[in-house]
């Protein structure tokens, strides 16, 4: 190389050995004038090159290292890792009952199957149609995912699935040949859903559903269902529909035989029979055909009615075959409203409703008007998805399913909440509400510090009370038929009711529905257990006799007015 050459000595001219050092201030020393410059020695050349040389080799052995000997297997890396924009699931929000329990959250999923985390729930039995459930996010064959999201099923899942699912996150991973994850990083992380606090208590609820479930297998009953609401806010405090289902279960999808049990049982597990199951109510009307009868001013409450077992109306077409329609009792005797309502009398609420003899009745017309005026026959409008309308029987509904008139036996069956008449627990606790609340119907929810809808039914205080006065009387005078539920701690107005079903009775719905304290009332109730045998001496008044007894030893507070 040129730089390794031995260069030629030059001479050095007389002007640069003879300065003067007495004229070097007037040199620039700046730029070194007035100075002798030396020659780079060829020891410093050849370290320089040295240096340079290995730099190149260095660089060189790597080029033909990463070119030849591993061109192939990096080429290939290259080729098959690739950096892919990867989801985050974000959290699902976490559930609550009123007292902080937790009734709905998220797990790791240990099994490895999913890569966020899976969804627990409470081991509380009857909570499962008000929960709800989820299905997962979804990945295809080739593990992109065609669901992003957890997806709402059923109760509190599905109704508040906006504010549950919360945002998804993004991050970017680095994948390999063989599909391993080489190293990811977030980009954008995920927001976790918003969690809820229900206004159900979840303790009451089970043991409400425990309840129902040993009445149901001991007395013959098919299904049962409950619930006890806020009459002022609308907030429902406990809830329970008998059979039930674990969400558990159903978000996993792993036990296909019991989800099969589920899917194949006639009792409908997955139907939250409070708001979805139409039922038909018997006697547990009867306040509010008493209730129209003094607003419509047929009849002073005091006036005493007859009940003899029966009413007999003569038939036209063949007096030898009167109609005869019966009171439960044949031993009821005279009564006035309070009595009537207490004794819960047939005779006594049919004669007012469709009248008879010299006692005057409202009428078909003006019963169906104030049933809807109270929302029997009508959804209520609770948030909770699947909640059915009813039926209140009319002429006109008659007329077009059965091609008939209506006739006076029709409303004296309508009178009692037998013939068509269908509604929902949902609807009569809410209506139940109104009698205790003084006339206002609140909407139902299940969101804790919530107030409902509100919808004033300027009901007349001085018949209202006529009514709420007999229900006091069913529950402490005797012969009432929910003594079941007296009680030294509270005292609790109510009124039950026996529906008859099918042409030939032999199975009834038992119904109980009223409200507590009775002094300044604060919750209503509703209970119903459904297709039991006629003969059955156990119905809903023993089932929330129960629940009361429960509530007075854990839950002194609602009690309290």
């Amino acid at each position: 190389m040129r730089f390794f050459r031995k260069t030629k000595k030059q001479d050095i001219a007389f002007d640069e050995i003879l300065l003067d050092s007495s004229n070097l201030p007037s040199f620039n020393t700046g730029r070194m004038e007035g100075r002798i410059e030396l020659p780079l020695s060829e020891k410093s050349i050849y370290g320089v090159g040295v240096i340079f040389v290995s730099i190149v080799l260095i660089f060189s052995i790597q080029l033909f290292k990463l070119q030849v000997i591993q061109g192939a297997t990096l080429a290939e890396k290259s080729e098959h890792n690739r950096l892919e924009a990867g989801l985050i699931v974000a959290e699902r929000g976490v559930v609550y009952d009123r007292r902080g329990e937790l009734v709905a959250w998220n797990e790791l999923d240990m099994s490895g199957q999913y890569d966020f985390p899976v969804r627990a729930y409470t081991d509380r039995r009857g909570l499962g149609q008000l929960i709800g459930y989820v299905s997962y996010p979804q990945k295809d064959t080739s593990g992109f995912y065609f669901r992003t999201d957890y997806l709402g099923r059923n109760g509190i899942e599905a109704t508040y699935d906006d504010l549950l699912h919360g945002k998804n996150g993004k991050q970017l991973v680095e994948v390999n040949v063989y599909g391993e994850i080489i190293a990811e990083n977030a980009v954008d992380p995920a927001v976790s859903g918003s969690e809820i606090h229900l206004s159900i208590d979840a303790e009451l609820s089970e043991i409400m559903h425990d309840l129902i479930a040993t009445t149901t297998t001991r007395n013959g009953f098919r299904s049962g269902a409950g619930a006890i609401m806020d009459v002022h806010t609308g907030e429902i405090i406990a809830i329970s529909s008998f059979p039930s289902y674990d969400p558990e279960v159903l978000a996993d999808g792993d036990d296909v035989g019991l989800i099969k049990s589920y899917n194949d049982d006639l009792r409908f597990p997955f139907l939250n029979k409070v708001i979805g199951g139409v039922y038909t109510p018997g006697s547990i009307v009867k306040p509010f055909v008493a209730y129209a009868a003094l607003a419509e001013n047929i009849i002073d409450p005091k006036k005493v009615i007859v009940s003899s077992g029966s009413i007999t109306i003569p038939n036209p077409y063949d007096p030898s075959n009167p109609a005869i329609f019966r009171d439960w009792s044949s031993t009821l005797g005279a009564m006035t409203m309070w009595d009537a309502i207490a004794y819960s009398s047939n005779v006594y609420m049919m004669t007012i409703g469709g009248g008879y003899g010299d006692q005057k009745g409202v009428g078909i017309t003006k019963l169906v008007e104030y049933f809807k005026m109270f929302g029997l026959g009508s959804t209520t409008g609770m948030s909770l998805g699947g909640e059915k309308g009813g039926l209140v029987p009319t002429p006109e509904w008659k007329m077009s399913h059965f091609n008939d008139d209506w006739r006076l036996g029709d409303t004296y069956l309508t009178s009692i909440g037998q013939y068509g008449f269908q509604i929902t627990p949902i609807q009569m606790l809410r209506a139940y509400s109104a009698l205790a609340n003084g006339g206002t119907l609140v909407t139902p929810h299940v969101i804790q510090g919530e107030q409902g809808d509100t919808q004033g039914l300027d009901l007349y205080p001085e018949d209202l009370k006529v009514v709420t006065e007999g229900m006091r009387r069913t529950v402490i005078q005797n012969g009432g038929t929910a003594r079941a539920l007296e009680r030294k701690d509270v005292a609790i107005a109510a009124k039950s009711g026996t529906a008859e079903l099918g042409t030939s009775k032999a199975h009834v719905n038992s119904w109980v529905a009223g409200f507590f304290p009775y002094e300044k009332p604060k919750y209503a109730f509703i209970l119903l257990m459904e297709y039991g045998p006629r003969s059955n001496t156990v119905g809903a008044g023993s089932v929330m006799g129960k629940v009361f007894d429960w509530m007075g030893e854990h839950r002194k507070e609602y009690f309290e007015s």
